[in-house]
């Protein structure tokens, strides 16, 4: 959406019209559309009132009620932080202590909006002028929030009064093409990681496949997931990390927090390796990305069945919201024909298939067995002992 569209719906017929339209949904669209037109709205406006209406219903997922009263970019909305991630983060700066928070790269004011929500006072920079206008309308209930149209890099934040920072650097270029290097990041890592000197209470939000090599020793680094999607990884300094440094997973699921901080003399330790027992666990992917499998296959009393697969074995159940719990019934070496025999003899005919350390592709595996019947099954193809083998498996 361009900037004359977004303009058209800050003009008060815009915005009525806006408000006006029924829940989103993409079958009524165009006739919805046409009506609008043949009553004399303008095509334009029309389109970008439509537009908008999409984008909100979008994300509903990510910012709920809120997003019911806010105007969105597709790439914006991309980036936003999901609203109980954010509130994450404002607690973390009110926990420390702090009142006043920069927030170096708004965008479309998320971050602001939860920092705001538990009482903190914020100063909101983006150096794209929609984006900053899109930010000043999504935040006009909260006058805790100052957005500036400007680079937040050149705020003096020690004459600001500052006592916070935040940022969430962009990580796709122009034409939305992912960024891996922290250096080509918009601001680059260092440039924002110069902050801590200044306000050593320093939070940044990244994507989660950053390489560990690329992390700062003095942070703490905590992966996120929700409801099993790791969304992010968190960089924390100073008093937001209370804790010290290391690495850290939270796993949100159903709204419920579950941390785990890895044993700072042993998480860096390859857990034990043994033989499939009666229970297999795959650990929360935000676990994973962390590196703390080890952690979990601890708290679970188990071992991993390969030293390169972060899959835990244990012969007893030992439930732990940090990892997915399957019952073993039988295991046996990868084979096409022996697999589809299997199943057919069982009258499997739904079957899940979960893989890792194997190059076979899932719906590919799926045509081949041709299953037929009434009965669910779930299978795990993966690699035990450096072979490739078949594990059947049920929830937990």
């Amino acid at each position: 959406m361009d900037d004359a569209a977004l303009a058209k719906l800050l003009h008060p017929e815009g915005w009525a019209l806006l408000q006006a339209l029924p829940p989103y949904d993409e079958r009524l669209a165009l006739p919805l559309a046409e009506r609008l037109q043949r009553e004399g709205l303008d095509a334009g406006l029309v389109a970008a009132a439509l537009t908008q209406s999409r984008l909100r219903a979008k994300a509903r997922g990510k910012l709920g009620d809120f997003a019911d009263g806010m105007l969105f970019t597709p790439d914006g909305l991309e980036q936003a932080t999901r609203l109980e991630v954010a509130a994450h983060h404002a607690r973390r700066f009110r926990d420390a202590g702090c009142v006043y928070v920069a927030d170096l790269t708004c965008g479309l004011g998320a971050d602001a909006l939860a920092l705001a929500g538990v009482g903190l006072r914020v100063v909101a920079t983006d150096v794209d002028e929609t984006t900053a206008a899109l930010a000043t309308v999504n935040l006009r209930a909260f006058p805790e929030v100052e957005v500036r149209h400007g680079d937040g890099l050149a705020l003096d934040l020690v004459a600001e009064g500052v006592d916070g920072v935040w940022a969430d650097p962009a990580r796709r270029t122009g034409t939305g093409r992912r960024v891996f290097d922290p250096r080509a990041y918009a601001p680059p890592l260092d440039e924002v990681l110069a902050a801590r000197a200044t306000v050593p209470a320093l939070g940044l939000k990244l994507g989660p496949g950053i390489a560990h090599r690329d992390l700062p020793v003095d942070a703490e680094a905590q992966w996120v997931s929700v409801d099993g999607d790791v969304v992010e990884v968190g960089l924390w300094f100073g008093p937001l990390a209370p804790d010290g440094p290391g690495r850290t997973a939270l796993v949100l699921r159903g709204g419920v927090p579950h941390t785990l901080r890895g044993d700072p003399d042993g998480e860096h330790h390859a857990p034990p390796v043994g033989p499939v027992g009666a229970y297999l666990y795959e650990p929360d992917g935000a676990v994973i990305r962390a590196g703390l499998v080890g952690t979990v296959a601890q708290r679970v009393r188990g071992r991993l069945v390969d030293p390169t697969i972060a899959y835990v074995t244990a012969d007893a159940l030992t439930p732990d919201p940090l990892a997915t719990a399957y019952r073993v019934l039988d295991e046996m070496p990868f084979g096409l024909k022996r697999l589809r025999t299997y199943l057919r003899e069982r009258g499997v005919g739904r079957l899940t298939i979960k893989k890792r350390g194997t190059a076979v592709v899932p719906e590919t595996l799926r045509r081949q067995l041709d299953l037929r019947g009434s009965a669910e099954g779930t299978v795990v193809l993966t690699r035990v002992a450096g072979h490739q083998r078949v594990l059947v498996v049920e929830p937990v």
